[in-house]
């Protein structure tokens, strides 16, 4: 037969190699795959290459290109360039089961199988995005090892409705969801649980704490009438105008109502008990009507509850208030940092490490926890206390506190992983 030209047996070689190079191919996919995916070890190339040939079929790997048969042959340059593609394409394959084992979460867990999420149904479009109004279905449950819920305050938790982000996992819904709830009715704790359709199922612990408990030692409290700003919360630093005088002071209970009448919303009868007792005065106040539960006053006539100076509490009982000015604290940086860190996606959560886990006995460094899992320590609590922004040197064991910040989905991961 007489040999053919060169391009001709260039081409057939190709043809050859991309005929014969599949199988080894992906016999060197999931060669580099399965050894990065499950012990974290690259094979070398070489012995891929040399398998992938001895699969092809070609006289037992690399000696094929010595082979005096081959080289000797009329078809000896279709032969080698056949070799070569088997060769690229070996490889080829080769890095890329192995960038992809070194990529793929090492454990799937059957809650991020199963992450459920709110049906399209109920999906509210607001602004162009996805929105789903949450409400209480059934009847709000007690806690077990708290008092039981008061009538009203059952009622109002039963009439909670809110909207919330519908792309939301239901798991991280149902935490907005109880964040709400025990930051609105100030609730000492609270579990909801969340169907398809966004109906909550809620059981909820009632406020254990009063007035004399927030007022510090040394401190009185009085409780006075009058116009009350909008967004006023425990803990603020104001100053007490009264036809008396001025008073500075913390607030440590408040409310507010807007309605058309004008008369003030008294405060919970139960907190005016306490502060009434704590200042020593007794304090006689129209029938009650109920007080806003939400944590912040909705502005308008209201009454305020004020820790003040022993001297000052006295003066300042039985006067009228003229007027309410809140002292500024300035700008908390670190909740500007916590609302930077949200708007780009990223959480926070605290977890302890666990026994026999990844981390258990080993440095951050060595863990490798920030490229393999994707999460940054930001504070490792051990026997010494707190270190915050811990360097690689530091070793986590069993019983230790972190605190980790990263998306939703390495959090979730992280946490199954390491956390006890």
């Amino acid at each position: 037969m007489p040999p053919t030209s060169f391009p001709v047996q260039v081409l057939l070689g190709v043809y050859l190699g991309l005929l014969t190079g599949i199988i080894p191919a992906l016999v060197a996919w999931g060669l580099g795959f399965l050894f990065k995916y499950f012990t974290g070890v690259t094979i070398p190339g070489f012995g891929v290459v040399v398998l992938a040939l001895a699969i092809a079929g070609v006289n037992g790997g690399l000696v094929a290109l010595v082979d005096p048969n081959i080289a000797n042959s009329v078809n000896e340059t279709a032969l080698l360039v056949g070799i070569i593609v088997i060769l690229m394409l070996s490889m080829y394959a080769h890095a890329k089961g192995d960038a992809m084992g070194a990529s793929m979460p090492k454990r799937l867990s059957l809650r991020q199988l199963t992450d459920r999420t709110i049906s399209t149904d109920v999906v509210e479009l607001v602004g162009g995005k996805g929105q789903v109004r949450v409400t209480v279905s059934g009847d709000v449950a007690d806690m077990e090892g708290y008092p039981a819920l008061p009538a009203d305050l059952r009622a109002s938790i039963g009439e909670f409705s809110e909207t919330f982000p519908a792309h939301l996992p239901l798991v991280e819904l149902e935490s907005l969801v109880t964040a709400r709830l025990r930051t609105e009715f100030d609730l000492s704790d609270a579990t909801v649980r969340l169907d398809e359709q966004g109906r909550a199922t809620v059981a909820a612990a009632p406020p254990v704490g009063s007035v004399s408990k927030r007022v510090p030692t040394g401190k009185r409290a009085v409780s006075l009438s009058g116009l009350v700003p909008t967004g006023l919360a425990r803990g603020d630093e104001v100053t007490v105008v009264t036809d008396g005088g001025e008073y500075r002071g913390t607030v440590v209970a408040a409310s507010s109502s807007a309605d058309s009448s004008g008369s003030p919303d008294a405060a919970d009868p139960t907190l005016d008990s306490d502060a009434a007792t704590d200042s020593g005065t007794d304090e006689t106040t129209s029938a009650p009507t109920p007080a806003s539960t939400s944590p912040t006053t909705t502005g308008g006539v209201g009454r305020v509850t004020v820790a003040l100076d022993r001297a000052d509490a006295t003066a300042a009982l039985g006067s009228d208030l003229r007027r309410l000015v809140v002292r500024s604290r300035g700008t908390r940086r670190e909740f500007e940092l916590v609302s930077l860190l949200r708007r780009a996606g990223r959480r926070f959560r605290r977890l302890t490490v666990r026994e026999g886990s990844a981390l258990d006995g080993r440095s951050l460094r060595e863990a490798t926890v920030r490229d393999e899992y994707g999460v940054a320590v930001l504070a490792v609590r051990a026997a010494g206390g707190w270190s915050v922004a811990p360097s690689g040197r530091v070793r986590p064991v069993a019983g230790d506190d972190l605190i980790v910040v990263g998306t939703y989905d390495d959090l979730s991961r992280f946490v199954e992983e390491v956390g006890a």
